[in-house]
């Protein structure tokens, strides 16, 4: 039997890219209140265009922050300085719509409960995918995708002789994959990578091609995965000059598959930016992501999603499911890897937030990239003993 080959692709973008600037300015916020109130409740929603930065959502807290001077120093590390050219975080206009919390959401959710009572912030269906092919148990295609953003901002920040590299940036990689049995897939090669970044006009549309070809790529890509067919296609458009929110307007969670497993396993619907931990968005995405991690790592399948559903104002989740795509291990199957997560996890929202820490100020470096590579505060990438 001939095994099928397929192409599969995931994107990623920089910190400089508006839309994440605007899940960055959301998440600077949630962190600054709750810095002073760990009990924060707080949906924002952030629109950047050009020079002028604008808010909007519900807040119930105690805490009481200069909202303008922490978006401009959440954007000052970015690295745009001139609204002549891009962005300047030191003169762009923001303006604020924020408003109180709704009573009744309030009231359903979290007011006067226990963590053992707090309900869901709405309702939702959050997805958890994990894969063993990398050894950050997430697809090879965003891993890749992932650090070659990582390392085009690695170069602009400490290398002189990248200087001519502007933070807005997309990254694309197409992987060829070989399916085996029983669900099982193999990476095989990279098919295709497409980088667009932003640039100044010191640098040749020629220099800049083969600086990516020559003094990027390879340090991100495995030789391996390399050969002589493997298509480049770098900077398409040719000039990308003019980026940021000067070339385009961004909006908070608008990158939600590149926040996640670049389109591999599935996705409820729901960003997580701006969002405290008992929107479930976030927690409950977490949470399944930490489920899918904790059964790949500990051998029960090579890949699996993992979906939880919630009701506003309920604590118990509405239903759990498990696909592990067949690559079950011998004497399991779905149905039992489902029951193992029941007994090992307590999805309500009050007790993920609970072990998860999740009331801490780490939104902001959680969010720049993907919310699943591993970091320092990432406890949901800290797979669970089963």
């Amino acid at each position: 039997m001939t095994k099928r080959k397929f192409l599969f692709t995931s994107e990623q973008v920089s910190e400089g890219h508006p839309d994440k600037m605007c899940d960055i300015v959301s998440d600077s916020l949630l962190d600054a209140l709750l810095e002073k109130d760990p009990k924060t409740k707080f949906a924002c929603e952030t629109l950047i265009k050009n020079n002028t930065i604008v808010l909007g959502g519900e807040i119930s807290s105690t805490a009481v922050i200069d909202y303008e001077a922490v978006i401009r120093a959440s954007l000052a590390k970015i690295g745009y300085h001139d609204e002549n050219f891009d962005f300047s975080p030191k003169t762009c206009q923001i303006i604020n719509f924020l408003d109180v919390q709704s009573s009744e959401i309030a009231n359903s959710v979290h007011v006067d409960k226990s963590p053992e009572e707090i309900g869901a912030g709405d309702q939702g269906l959050m997805m958890g995918y994990a894969t063993n092919e990398t050894e950050e148990l997430l697809p090879l295609t965003l891993v890749l995708s992932t650090k070659l953003i990582l390392k085009l901002k690695e170069l602009r920040e400490t290398n002189a002789s990248f200087k001519w590299l502007r933070p807005d940036c997309k990254t694309q990689v197409t992987v060829e994959y070989e399916q085996l049995e029983k669900g099982k897939i193999r990476p095989l090669r990279v098919h295709t990578v497409l980088i667009s970044t932003q640039h100044t006009d010191e640098i040749s549309l020629e220099e800049l091609r083969r600086s990516l070809r020559e003094d990027v790529i390879p340090l991100v890509i495995p030789q391996k995965f390399l050969d002589s067919e493997t298509k480049y296609f770098l900077n398409p458009s040719n000039s990308f000059i003019v980026g940021g929110p000067k070339g385009d307007a961004g909006v908070t969670g608008r990158k939600i598959i590149a926040d996640t497993y670049g389109g591999w396993g599935g996705h409820g619907g729901g960003a997580f930016s701006g969002k405290d931990a008992t929107k479930v968005d976030r927690s409950g995405a977490y949470a399944a992501r930490w489920m899918a991690k904790s059964l790949v790592a500990n051998g029960y399948c090579e890949r699996c999603l993992v979906q939880v559903t919630y009701g506003i104002g309920m604590a118990e989740p509405i239903s759990l499911y498990v696909d592990s795509y067949g690559t079950v291990k011998d004497g399991f199957d779905d149905e039992h890897l489902t029951s193992l997560l029941k007994k090992n996890f307590d999805l309500r929202p009050g007790m993920i937030i609970k072990e998860l820490n999740l009331e801490r100020p780490i939104y902001r470096d959680t969010c720049i990239l993907n919310h699943f590579m591993p970091k320092v505060n990432s406890t949901w990438e800290v797979p669970k003993k089963i």
